[in-house]
């Protein structure tokens, strides 16, 4: 796949190239608004888009703190930062981004599994919040706008993860139920020892959260830190929009801030170059504004929310590079006995042996 992937990250750039060559008059006069920015509006933007990096870390502390490993918040908004302009800078650099946080946290103390697990836990969070901003925009806008055919498939999907999620819920108040779930939870992971690694994961950190904070609810702080995150990244696209005195089109600004969130999290150039501010300027002019108006909005905020991260974000990772042999920051060791007692597992295992994976796998 890396072949195609650079093909079509050629592709993409040659064709915001292409665009922006054709439409400098356009470009010309997006510079012209942007150079009478009103300076006070555009720190609001600013403090928005650092809200949005800080429910990030918080996100990821509050993973690590539920496994039983004690970091600032600082040290993690700072990890965040540095991850951010990795991501940014490099082709394929999410990859290099995980990467490197995973050893940062490994070397602050936190376990192997841990560290893996709040990873992608925190991406999962991130992607399901970011489906339900997408959807609440589909919804806001009704019947206007390119995707307003999409609604009544929207309220179909809506209306089945409701019914799927309620049959669910009431299914687990079974004991036998729940007894045959973990049973079939455990023979997918028999199948590859990648499965039962990862099932080991989930269900170590799972074993640790319900141990501190048990139930479902306390779910939905990091959930609301996932939410905010995109929220407080919009609330500086409207900002920005608002600083270069411009009318937002609020029927359709959550459904152009959400396409194009999905369209740069592909990763096909670095930071969403070429992809992010071809995409948004589109769904903009889509949604009634100026095409001048919409390039202005799209490069503004990129600039603070792209731009202006990127040399903040090589400082954190600098500056944590030099502190490598500073003091660590062990994890809090977990009281909780290793197999629990636990009504929903009773068939559990003393131990489970990974497999071993065939030849051909």
């Amino acid at each position: 796949m890396r072949p195609v992937w650079w093909v079509v990250a050629v592709v993409l750039v040659a064709a915001a190239v292409v665009v922006a060559i054709t439409r400098r008059h356009e470009l010309v006069t997006a510079l012209d608004l942007i150079s009478h920015v009103h300076s006070s509006r555009l720190v609001l933007a600013a403090a928005f888009e650092a809200a949005s990096l800080v429910c990030v870390a918080a996100l990821q502390r509050w993973l690590l703190r539920a496994g039983g490993a004690r970091l600032g918040l600082g040290a993690v908004s700072a990890v965040v930062l540095a991850a951010n302009a990795i991501a940014g800078a490099l082709p394929g650099g999410a990859a290099f981004a995980v990467a490197w946080v995973f050893r940062r946290f490994r070397r602050w103390g936190v376990g192997q599994v841990l560290a893996g697990t709040v990873l992608a836990v925190s991406g999962l969070l991130s992607a399901l919040s970011l489906l339900v901003l997408l959807l609440a925009g589909v919804l806001a806008g009704g019947t206007s706008g390119p995707v307003a055919g999409a609604l009544p498939l929207v309220i179909g999907v809506l209306v089945f993860v409701a019914v799927v999620a309620g049959v669910t819920a009431g299914l687990a108040r079974f004991p036998r139920v729940r007894r045959r779930a973990w049973r079939v939870w455990r023979r997918i992971g028999l199948r590859s020892r990648r499965l039962f690694e990862i099932e080991e994961s989930l269900t170590q950190l799972g074993r640790q959260i319900r141990s501190t904070r048990p139930g479902v609810r306390p779910w939905g702080w990091p959930f609301l830190l996932a939410l905010l995150n995109w929220g407080f990244d919009l609330a500086c696209l409207i900002a920005c929009t608002w600083s270069l005195g411009i009318a937002v089109p609020w029927p359709g600004i959550l459904v152009a801030y959400g396409l194009t969130q999905f369209a740069g999290s592909l990763r096909l150039t670095p930071g969403g170059l070429g992809v992010v501010e071809t995409s948004l300027t589109a769904l903009l002019v889509l949604y009634g504004m100026r095409a001048d108006e919409a390039i202005a909005v799209t490069l503004l905020y990129r600039m603070v929310s792209f731009w202006a991260l990127q040399p903040v974000g090589w400082a954190s990772g600098l500056v944590l590079t030099l502190r490598r042999n500073g003091r660590r920051h062990e994890p809090k060791p977990s009281n909780q006995p290793r197999h629990p007692e636990h009504p929903d597992q009773p068939d559990q295992p003393d131990r489970v042996e990974p497999p071993h994976d065939p030849p051909h796998d």
